[in-house]
């Protein structure tokens, strides 16, 4: 993408009601308006679903065209990816779409404890060299975080394409005395899944699975973390 299309798109974002960017700094230091009052955003008291790492937010904008009586955030630090789906979510429209620029570690710092009904993780990088272990978007340090802002009950759902990645999680899960709620290395041969697992795929997952790529899924609580 040219930077030229690029610093449009940025300055889209600024004027997206749909979008919103803090500053890391004000995050730092506790001073976000929405924090705890995501109502004021969405302008009910729907409950909040997230997509973490979310790219175009391809997830994000079907699972509230499925849900209209649920509020989606999609999150990325990447304001050029979010932009196609801030855009498809206000020419539709989807007014229980939106998106929030930030770094996943800042998750706690934009959400107040049990304000979060449920979190997707779709497709992240699976960070396999051992030194980018504090990366990986399902280690302990980022389970605590999700843990803080989720409801009881709150659900996590990783979809990879990653083998690695969801083995990885599920160890780290069992180790922790995290019960699994649904594991499958390979969702399409298999039943059980929820439906927004199987009816849901992104632009890449379908090159995946045109290529002939097994697809996992997890589900899971973080009640007992």
């Amino acid at each position: 993408m040219g930077s030229k299309n690029k610093l449009k798109r940025f300055r889209d974002n600024e004027r997206f009601t749909n979008v919103i960017q803090p500053e890391r700094e004000n995050l730092l230091k506790g001073d976000f308006e929405y924090r705890g009052r995501w109502s004021a955003f969405f302008g009910n008291e729907n409950p909040i679903v997230l997509e973490l790492g979310c790219g175009k937010g391809e997830y994000t904008l079907e699972l509230a065209r499925r849900n209209p009586g649920t509020n989606y955030l999609g999150v990325d630090i990447k304001g050029a990816r979010i932009w196609r789906g801030a855009k498809t979510a206000l020419e539709e429209p989807l007014p229980n779409a939106g998106f929030l620029r930030t770094h996943i570690e800042l998750i706690d710092r934009v959400f107040a404890p049990g304000e979060v009904a449920e979190i997707w993780i779709t497709f992240p990088d699976p960070q396999i060299k051992f030194k980018r272990t504090k990366h990986r978007m399902t280690n302990p340090d980022f389970l605590r975080r999700y843990r803080d802002v989720l409801e009881p009950g709150g659900r996590v759902h990783l979809k990879t394409d990653s083998e690695f990645m969801h083995g990885y999680t599920l160890g780290l899960l069992q180790g922790l005395g995290i019960p699994v709620l649904y594991a499958n290395h390979d969702i399409y041969k298999n039943s059980g899944a929820p439906a927004e697992a199987t009816g849901i795929q992104t632009f890449y997952e379908k090159q995946y699975l045109e290529r002939g790529k097994a697809i996992t899924y997890l589900a899971f609580s973080l009640d007992a973390l």
